[in-house]
């Protein structure tokens, strides 16, 4: 009996030793685990530290630029710490003196941009259409295409626009040069309107709302049906709804049916009154064609820059409207519906060498807005063909519309 308790209690002393050496051994790994841990937290850290501020620069330096475009630039601003640099500006007119200019120089109010093209023969209006931005906090900007500024001094708003005069140029050809994503990224919605519109039933105020509640990332105020031009029947006025994204109509050569899926059918707006997101027009920008200066053609590849699916991020505000005067300005009388006849010796520098075949041909005048519609034809046909080349040469680049298609498709079928 003694011989089995000994034995017993000599069982017990080893498990105690046992675990008190485990014991000791797990304590004594105690400090190494902290150790390690303390070392992974340190490196994460770092590591998000360094992409935080990786990304800080790129953004500041370019809020749209590629990692490799990025270091590109550096080295160029390498002789500039990185905290003076500034890679955006505005188009928002400062003092040249004020009590206070600190503290206001870095506030910005204005969050939205308008941008037209303007004759004096157009001021009523323009007149019109500005007070009513001005009054919903806009930056306003004027293209002068007949060189004319002197006549706008008059207006009480006249200081506060910013004036840009280049004689008988287009409003794509202004917008190209002057408004390019770097000045405009500051806004949050860019309208690049014509300036024969009338805006009584048009409160900007209320039409950005509907566009932001919408999620539209291009769109334009829907036309009235008395306008004196109208192009598509898209941009007409619906009067029961506030908004709407397709047109259905199987009259004409353009049939819209349930099973349309793109212009001008659905996901399409017309160049007259294009309204643009930062994100939407940083795309358009880069659309537009530098030499192709009436943008003909333009307006039916919008969609490609909505941000996603067209027939949903592109869309016509019925609630606020405006009318299209239809008034053809550039190059032309500046009375609606009215061709004009211009004198050879008055031609524009673009038209000049028109001027030398009537002269030999013993023409003394010729209807300019025919040569302008003819040039404007021949650019959409340039366009068109560059369009088709980039999409053969470029093997990587993928319609994402056809996907769309593909996924509507399937989803009928499934829900039949």
């Amino acid at each position: 009996m003694k011989t089995f308790q000994s034995w017993n209690a000599l069982v017990k002393k080893r498990n105690a030793l046992a675990e008190g050496g485990n014991c000791g051994f797990k304590m004594r790994q105690l400090p190494f685990m902290g150790v390690i841990c303390t070392v992974m937290l340190f490196i994460v850290y770092r590591t998000t530290d360094y992409q935080y501020h990786k990304t800080e620069m790129e953004t500041r330096f370019h809020p749209f630029a590629t990692v490799k475009d990025y270091h590109l630039h550096l080295g160029k601003l390498r002789g500039l710490p990185r905290g003076i640099m500034q890679a955006r500006s505005d188009l928002e007119l400062r003092p040249l003196w004020s009590s206070n200019s600190q503290s206001k120089a870095s506030v910005m109010t204005n969050k939205n941009l308008l941008a037209m093209p303007v004759g004096i023969k157009q001021k009523d209006y323009v007149d019109d259409v500005v007070k009513k931005f001005l009054a919903a906090n806009f930056t306003i900007i004027l293209f002068h295409y007949d060189g004319n500024v002197d006549g706008w001094w008059d207006l009480g708003w006249g200081e506060k626009a910013i004036h840009i005069v280049a004689h008988n140029q287009t409003k794509w050809w202004f917008a190209k040069r002057f408004l390019h994503p770097d000045i405009v990224s500051v806004y949050d919605y860019i309208f690049l309107w014509d300036e024969d519109l009338g805006v009584e039933h048009f409160d900007p105020t209320r039409y950005l709302e509907i566009v932001k509640s919408e999620g539209l990332e291009i769109s334009q105020p829907a036309l009235d049906p008395n306008s004196t031009e109208i192009h598509h029947r898209i941009t007409i006025r619906a009067r029961t709804k506030k908004f709407h994204r397709r047109v259905y109509d199987l009259r004409g050569k353009t049939k819209c049916s349930n099973s349309s899926e793109g212009p001008p059918c659905t996901g399409f707006v017309e160049g007259m009154a294009p309204v643009f997101s930062r994100s939407a027009w940083y795309c358009a920008w880069h659309l537009i064609q530098n030499d192709l200066v009436h943008g003909w053609g333009v307006d039916m590849k919008l969609g490609y820059c909505a941000q996603g699916d067209r027939s949903k991020k592109v869309g016509v505000v019925d609630s606020e409207y405006i009318v299209h005067k239809g008034i053809q300005s550039l190059g032309g009388s500046g009375h609606p519906t009215m061709r004009t006849t211009m004198k050879v010796l008055a031609l524009p520098p673009s038209l000049l060498v028109l001027s030398v075949f009537f002269s030999r041909h013993g023409a003394s005048s010729f209807d300019l807005r025919t040569e302008i519609r003819r040039q404007s034809t021949w650019e959409l046909k340039v366009f068109k063909e560059r369009w088709n080349q980039s999409v053969e040469a470029d093997k990587n680049w993928v319609d994402p519309f056809l996907r769309y298609q593909r996924r509507s498709k399937k989803h009928k079928r499934q829900d039949n």
